[in-house]
């Protein structure tokens, strides 16, 4: 029901060297307080989305820094993974209700998943469970007293369905720390764990992340079917109804009639075995598209010039305005990206977007397909606008949205062992004899 994965190691340094000055201070500080601390990290998937990504990372600095962690990724079958699909899009303010069998699903799998974790013994002195989709797990382990549970909540919460959110609120009672992307996104009802926020943030030394040339990107590009010498939007995500790729077509479509041979690009090649519905967003944008050969839709993993990650990286590069149209957004780890790259980002007024998109200044901010139309129409047609833009949205990131913030964030957080190991020694009437 679940698997370790191993990450290659990693050098502190070309982390610590990216951070500002106050972040490698009490990165340094913490790490040395908590040598020898055990953390497992707990998710849904290996690859794919945001959670898979920020993990990849964060496990191996984390093991660097001189804290021994690990990453466990749990196994669904079909059933479990459709019901936390219909979760999370309940959370996010879908219509609906959660079935009696999808609950079922949903619980029983969870505690499957609890009995093999003991079963196995799976130890640690500091989880981090990640997403609904293990958050009940918590209060099925028995994992000592002195061990610290922490919950991360990756999605928007700004308008969720109240019969699923007051269904779940219950599981949250078993954590010590909560987090969440955003202030907005904390619920009532929550109890007296402390709640954090932490937004996510990108790692720059990734394959996706890491310097590429223009001419690189072009190579990529062009062996992908897109023309180099005419204009390129592209909006790179998940097919998924939130992220809006009909509106992203409707838009490209308005731009057009203005910028004559401009195409466009969706990148959303899956690799993610929890997004059952992701095959029938794809058909449904294809109807949509109606045979259009400047609209390029990618999805399929199969015959690829490069890996996944240089070619996300290559058509941020090559894009004259990179898109994130979101009608519902966490945070969306692929505005960072597109802002690192130094690009002009357009992104839907939501959620964790607007956190990272000063309107204007950073990027774009835009209500419908007829203001992305605008928006894509003025940087298009204003090379000079989009390296203005470009240049505040790579400084906004460094400064902000860099994997060592949000670890700093963690490592915060998990000073809360000490905590609990104090209280339970003297609750038992002795000190303990050391914190780990």
């Amino acid at each position: 029901m679940f698997v370790k994965l191993e990450h290659p190691p990693t050098a502190k340094e070309e982390y610590l060297n990216i951070a500002c000055e106050e972040q490698r201070t009490e990165i340094t500080t913490l790490a040395e307080e908590l040598k020898g601390l055990r953390v497992v990290h707990v998710n849904s998937t290996a690859t794919g989305g945001g959670v898979a990504e920020i993990l990849q990372s964060m496990v191996p600095f984390m093991n660097s820094l001189g804290l021994p962690t690990e990453r466990v990724v749990v196994n669904g079958n079909p059933d479990f993974f459709q019901a936390t699909k219909r979760i999370h899009n309940l959370l996010q303010g879908a219509e609906g209700t959660l079935s009696e069998s999808e609950r079922e699903a949903y619980v029983e799998t969870n505690r499957r998943i609890a009995e093999e974790f003991q079963q196995r013994n799976l130890e640690a002195d500091c989880w981090f469970f990640h997403d609904p989709q293990v958050l009940p797990l918590a209060g099925m382990l028995a994992v000592g007293p002195a061990a610290l549970k922490n919950w991360v909540c990756h999605i928007d919460l700004t308008a969720p369905s109240e019969s699923t959110l007051n269904s779940l609120l219950p599981y949250t009672r078993h954590y010590h720390n909560l987090f969440f992307s955003l202030e907005n996104y904390v619920p009532g009802g929550l109890g007296e764990a402390p709640v954090h926020i932490a937004p996510p943030a990108i790692d720059p030394f990734t394959a996706k992340n890491m310097a590429l040339s223009p001419s690189e990107a072009t190579a990529i590009t062009a062996a992908m079917g897109v023309d180099p010498g005419r204009p390129l939007v592209t909006q790179v995500s998940r097919f998924d109804l939130w992220k809006d790729p009909i509106g992203v077509v409707e838009a490209y479509r308005q731009a057009r009639q203005r910028i004559p041979g401009l195409q466009l690009a969706l990148l959303g090649i899956s690799q993610a075995i929890d997004d059952p519905e992701a095959a029938s967003v794809v058909s449904q944008v294809e109807e949509y598209a109606a045979g259009d050969p400047d609209v390029h839709l990618y999805f399929y993993p199969d015959g690829l010039p490069a890996s996944i990650d240089e070619i996300v990286n290559a058509f941020q590069v090559a894009s004259d305005v990179v898109l994130q149209k979101s009608t519902r957004e966490g945070f969306g780890l692929t505005v960072a990206e597109a802002m690192w790259k130094g690009k002009a980002v357009i992104g839907g007024n939501v959620g964790g977007i607007r956190v990272q998109i000063e309107n204007g200044v950073t990027g774009f901010l835009v209500n419908s397909p007829r203001e992305c139309a605008e928006r894509i129409v003025q940087l298009v047609s204003d090379k000079e606008l989009q390296d203005r833009i470009g240049r505040a949205a790579r400084e906004s990131v460094r400064q902000k949205f860099l994997l060592p913030r949000l670890t700093l964030d963690y490592l915060r957080a998990a000073r809360g062992v000490k905590v609990l190991s104090r209280m339970n020694g003297h609750r038992n009437g002795h000190s303990p004899e050391k914190d780990f």
